[in-house]
């Protein structure tokens, strides 16, 4: 019996449903949009109202984010409103935890504030311009919650940018502190630009500023393959699965903030060679590579992730950098500027790699991430030999020196207005020397206080010698060409010659570029600029002048010995000249001329006159006091004075002289002609 009933029920249910189906097949009316026809009727579809509706009606959103359907999205989500439909979403300055962007209930996810950073200045770093720039972010980051995250991102490249371009009292800060501000700034960078990149939508974000800084951002959820991101500055590949963090791994972020700014902040930076890298470079230039000056050829590339551990990369990251021309004799290299511990910083390569380079382009492969340029390096070549050279000639030179300066002030029968000049220049001399030998080497590679102070006095008392050996050639020309010997100028208008002509020179080379004295490899004027010309261009003019003279004082000498006996043999004669020019060739200074044509220390040419100039210039004390003190009569006396006096023996004047008085009619020697 229940069996027919169950199917009595089966037959009566399936003759309903076909009922209603050719009911719904049979309507014949035209419903609006967003609604169906059902039963001879229209009814809207679900998101719209009102239920029913004629086809002359129509039917109308419901807004399900107003009251009374507003839907509850929680405290930090806004409903927004679609045609038939909703979605929530973060609002701004929030995020949602698993990395999505729209969420339909408040079961579904839930939105937290995005972290942003709070930073403070390095210690012991006063600067009003830094507070002031620090002030300015804290202030985006309160508007971060009103306005989108795109338009923040642009406002804070901008903050930085004022800052770059106007340092204001950041510039007096020592460079050390200043390498610090911009290490501590670079990771600032990095830490916010992370953060406020997770505000953004999912795909990517290109800006150049008016400034020319470039930033870069791709935003997507975790995949697999590769990624590009970069802009004119530089470009970059690297794999998605490195990309991604471990506490947030469904929401990735990539970017480059690329500033070309960022060159006078890190100016003079030192570059860490690596080991195997110097030992590379003693065997390919076949000497002792001293270190590298650095120059920043490129913007400075800084890269972050959403994964924060990038010490040690799963994959390298490729870049391509733009940059500007390079010098010749000089290499390219991949660099990242490397924090260490004491939140100083400098350049460094280890792990990174130059692949090729191209016309104004490099490629770099690199196993972190940091930020990254391209620069210019000069090595700095040690020749023992020339060090040697250079520490025993002037250590010789300076004992000379020492004994000129007491000859010049003891020996009274020598006194006159050209020992004045002889004394005073002597005294450049010694000083100059012994700063050069205790300072003029930058062992640490900053360019403090003491290595701007030793390059101040060699400035100028080099200078300063320079000036007195234009003197000696004005002596020199009133006692040789107008024999008015003892008729010079005055000894007030030769010291403020002397003193006075070097200190004016410095003085303006100072107001106009302070930064130009020292340098990183040595304490000596900085070559950038032109710089070097406030002392090679005073040089110059004084071996000019001096040649000349010497030129007509060697011309009048020979005339002069023809005149007091024509009858000297011609060898004789030459001899004599020649003594005597060769001697007065290192009192005007003019052995300092080989310096000026030293251009490329690669060159053979160029090496044969370095040592040429070394040797010289540092016997120059040596000279002058075999010339002024050994080869001179009235001084040989007054030594035999003080050595009898010394050992307890008579001294006779008349034995001293009997031997040079003999021949009245011989030629002056040299060192007998006064000159």
């Amino acid at each position: 019996m229940e069996a027919p009933r169950l199917l009595l029920v089966l037959c009566v249910l399936l003759s309903l449903s076909e009922a209603r189906e050719q009911n719904n097949m049979g309507c014949t009316l035209r419903c609006p949009d967003n609604s169906t026809c059902f039963n001879n009727s229209c009814v809207c579809k679900a998101g719209f109202s009102p239920e029913h509706i004629s086809i002359t009606d129509s039917c109308d959103d419901i807004n399900e984010c107003v009251p009374p359907n507003s839907v509850n999205c929680g405290p930090f989500a806004d409903c927004k409103n679609t045609v038939g439909s909703y979605y929530c979403e973060c609002s701004p300055g929030y995020k949602l935890k698993t990395g999505a962007t729209k969420f339909m209930n408040l079961s579904e996810n839930t939105c937290h504030e995005i972290p942003f950073p709070v930073w403070r200045l390095p210690s012991g770093i006063s600067s009003k311009n830094l507070s002031a720039f620090l002030d300015k972010v804290q202030g985006l980051s309160r508007d971060l919650k009103s306005q989108a995250a795109e338009q923040i991102i642009k406002k804070f490249v901008g903050v930085v940018d004022g800052l770059l371009e106007a340092p204001g009292d950041i510039k007096n800060l020592s460079q050390r502190d200043t390498h610090r501000v911009a290490t501590w700034l670079l990771s600032y960078l990095e830490h916010i630009l992370r953060s406020l990149a997770q505000a953004l939508p999912e795909g990517s974000l290109t800006y150049s500023s008016p400034s020319g800084t470039e930033l870069s951002l791709v935003v997507k959820e975790s995949g697999s393959g590769n990624v590009t991101a970069g802009q004119g500055h530089a470009r970059m590949l690297l794999d998605w699965a490195v990309v991604a963090g471990a506490e947030d791994s469904s929401h990735a972020v990539v970017g480059m903030l690329s500033s070309q700014h960022m060159e006078k902040w890190l100016a003079n930076a030192s570059l860490a060679l690596e080991p195997e890298k110097l030992v590379q470079l003693t065997e390919a230039k076949e000497r002792p590579v001293h270190g590298a000056r650095a120059t920043l050829l490129s913007a400075v590339n800084s890269v972050f992730l959403s994964n924060t551990n990038t010490d040690k990369l799963a994959s390298p990251v490729t870049f391509a950098f733009s940059h500007r021309p390079e010098e010749p004799g000089t290499e390219l290299i991949c660099a990242f500027w490397k924090n260490d511990s004491s939140g100083n910083g400098h350049w460094a390569t280890t792990g990174c790699r130059r692949l090729g380079s191209g016309k104004n382009s490099t490629t770099c492969q690199c196993n972190h991430l940091s930020s990254f340029a391209v620069l210019m390096a000069h090595y700095q070549l040690e020749d023992w030999k020339l060090t040697l050279i250079t520490k025993v000639g002037l250590s010789v030179s300076l004992i000379c020196l020492l004994l000129c300066i007491i000859t010049f002030l003891l020996v009274r029968p020598i006194q006159s207005s050209r020992t004045t000049v002889h004394l005073h220049l002597c005294i450049c001399l010694f000083v100059g020397s012994t700063v050069f030998l205790a300072g003029i080497e930058n062992e640490g590679g900053e360019v403090g206080l003491r290595c701007r102070l030793v390059a101040g006095l060699l400035h100028y008392f080099f200078l300063a010698a320079f000036c007195w050996m234009s003197l000696e050639g004005v002596e020199l020309y009133f006692l040789v060409v107008r024999v008015f010997q003892g008729q010079g100028l005055a000894t007030r208008w030769q010291c403020l010659i002397g003193y006075g002509v070097p200190l004016i020179i410095v003085a303006i080379s100072a107001a106009a570029n302070s930064s130009g004295y020292g340098h990183t490899a040595h304490c000596w004027l900085d070559p950038k600029r032109g710089f070097l010309w406030s002392f090679l261009g005073p040089l110059t003019f004084v071996i000019l002048c001096n040649a000349i003279i010497f030129v007509v004082t060697v011309w009048k000498l020979t005339e002069k010995f023809s005149e007091i006996n024509p009858d000297m043999k011609k060898l004789r004669k030459a001899r004599v000249v020649t003594i005597t020019a060769v001697a007065q060739l290192f009192v005007l200074g003019c052995t300092w001329g080989f310096g000026l044509f030293l251009f490329s220390p690669e060159s053979w040419h160029d090496t044969v006159l370095t040592y040429v100039f070394t040797v010289l210039n540092c016997l120059q004390g040596t000279f002058l006091f075999l010339l002024h003190c050994l080869l001179n009569k009235k001084v040989r006396a007054e030594y035999r004075k003080w050595a009898c006096a010394v050992t307890g023996n008579k001294y006779s004047e008349f034995a001293s002289s009997t031997g040079s008085t003999s021949q009245q009619t011989r030629a002056l020697r040299p060192s007998e002609s006064g000159i």
